[in-house]
């Protein structure tokens, strides 16, 4: 970290004096300053909905409507993103935000792209400098690769180059890692550290409070749309941080629940499961993964970005069709799934990684996302039912504590908490047996993180079985009674809670990493 008082006695680059931000219904800031300057990474936290993306999209010209003054070499209002981007300042949005049909290089080119003396786009060029950009960030994907063939990770360095390549003076990351492993997490951070050498000035939004820490000069708390305060990181330490976001302690915000021990049934049994074609373009499959869930047991899957951990739960719930291999047994019967219709049927439902691209229909509203998968059982005489559809949006709107306005709200004004608690909310609606995660917590603050760990648990004292991929191993070891380390596509490890330890799956899903003999049901 740079010296705390020096960053703070620098002249500010980018600043907000006063900004109010509305949306109909919806106060999203209240009279909030910040400021960020050359050289300095100046980390913003607070929960969902606490107003960080609105400030950002403000300062980058996405919001234009709002009260208040943006400096940048004196007082702007920029007319758009893009003349935010000519004036210097780069942003990249928690939500992807590429054209999955182009290739890698169209998007980190998109509007921009150079030509040749015959005004043609000149590809030549523009792959040539998309690799030098790659080169520079340490991350190996083709740039003739169509990005919707591309992982969420790989998707999100896209992000981010397409950011750089604008030589940006402010930087604007918006949970850059959410869906980073380790190894990308460390090189996003080198780059930062290079950045801040520039004098780029480098605004970091992130709910990982150890990536707060470890890469901040100065770190501003919002709440409800309000500052709350900023202090130097070096200053600064998590009880505080979680005390100014949350507005409670450590100790009672983390209170540990009840844990149920699971049962002796067993739910769902897996045997062999493979996939035979290709997975979105890639080499990676998944090759005879087995095991046993029991009747109330949280189950989770660790491994590297690419081992297979999507995969397996995606060939379960019937995603990929036919091309899926195996025998899957649900109370101890046979079952045939390929397609999610199927899985449905037999009691499953699958909350996947992507909010954004398969988790919601963005321009619905709430009550149109939550009762969507319920509709057949509340349609009467041909008709659905409104007033049931009402009850049962509501009881979930209650029970998960979505903060929205209203039932009718659109799904996309929502803070991405509030959109997770609403996917959520629609699985639960259908009373599965067999709950499916993938990285369910995936840019969810600690408020949201605690409320869902919370609700797992009660759903694991119901008896409902989960199997949950997740990323955040402190995440895995907190909530999973056993845990199965895929690596490259195959079982590596299959550890007890009480055995399990960060190094110990590390290890095992680590290129090399030693067979573990409990790789067993």
């Amino acid at each position: 970290m740079a010296d705390a008082v020096d960053t703070v006695q620098r002249q500010p680059i980018l600043e907000a004096r006063n900004v109010t931000k509305t949306f109909p219904g919806v106060v999203a800031l209240r009279d909030v300053s910040f400021a960020v300057a050359a050289g300095e990474v100046h980390a913003v936290v607070g929960e969902n909905g606490a107003g960080k993306s609105t400030l950002m999209k403000v300062l980058s010209g996405v919001h234009r409507d709002y009260e208040g003054v943006i400096l940048l070499d004196g007082p702007v209002r920029f007319a758009g993103p893009r003349e935010a981007q000519q004036s210097g300042i780069g942003i990249v949005h928690q939500e992807l935000n590429l054209v999955r049909d182009l290739t890698v290089a169209d998007n980190v080119f998109l509007g921009r792209e150079p030509l040749t003396r015959w005004q043609t786009i000149d590809r030549h060029t523009m792959h040539a400098q998309t690799r030098a950009l790659f080169e520079r960030i340490a991350i190996e994907i083709p740039p003739d690769r169509r990005v919707g063939d591309l992982r969420v990770g790989e998707q999100q360095m896209v992000e981010i180059a397409k950011a750089l390549s604008l030589d940006a003076r402010v930087l604007i990351l918006d949970e850059p890692t959410s869906a980073l492993s380790d190894r990308e997490t460390v090189t996003l951070f080198s780059l930062i550290r290079r950045l801040k050498d520039q004098d780029v000035a480098v605004v970091y939004i992130s709910h990982r409070l150890e990536e707060v820490f470890e890469v901040s000069d100065r770190i501003t708390v919002l709440r409800d749309g309000e500052l709350v305060g900023t202090l130097p990181t070096a200053q600064a330490t998590r009880d505080e941080l979680i005390r100014m976001m949350v507005g409670r302690t450590l100790k009672t915000f983390f209170a540990e629940d009840e844990r149920a021990a699971p049962g002796e049934q067993i739910v769902l049994s897996v045997e062999n499961l493979s996939l035979t074609g290709a997975v979105a373009g890639r080499r990676t499959l998944i090759r005879d993964v087995s095991f046993d869930l029991r009747a109330g047991e949280i189950l989770g899957i660790a491994g590297l970005l690419g081992s297979g951990r999507t995969e397996v739960l995606e060939a379960l719930f019937g995603a990929q069709g036919d091309r899926a291999r195996g025998r899957v047994h649900i109370n101890g019967q046979p079952v045939t799934i390929r397609s999610p219709l199927d899985a449905m049927e037999h009691g499953m439902a699958l909350v996947t990684e992507d909010r954004k691209a398969t988790g919601l229909l963005a321009e619905l509203t709430v009550r149109e996302n939550l009762s969507l998968p319920s509709l057949r059982q509340l349609v009467r005489r041909g008709t659905v039912d409104r007033a049931a559809e009402r009850r049962l949006v509501d009881r979930f709107i209650e029970r998960l504590s979505i903060r929205t306005p209203s039932r009718e709200q659109i799904v996309a004004h929502l803070s991405g908490g509030n959109q997770q608690k609403v996917i959520l909310g629609k699985w639960l609606a259908i009373n599965p047996r067999i709950l499916l995660l993938d990285e369910p917590t995936r840019g969810i603050d600690v408020g949201a993180k605690a409320e869902i760990y919370r609700l797992l648990r009660e759903l694991s004292l119901q008896r409902v079985a989960i199997v949950m991929a997740s990323s955040e191993l402190p995440e895995l070891l907190e909530l999973c009674h056993r845990i199965l380390v895929m690596r490259e596509g195959q079982p590596a490890a299959l550890f007890a809670r009480e055995e399990a330890t960060q190094e110990k799956i590390l290890t095992a899903a680590s290129p090399g990493g030693k067979e573990t003999a409990s790789v067993g049901r």
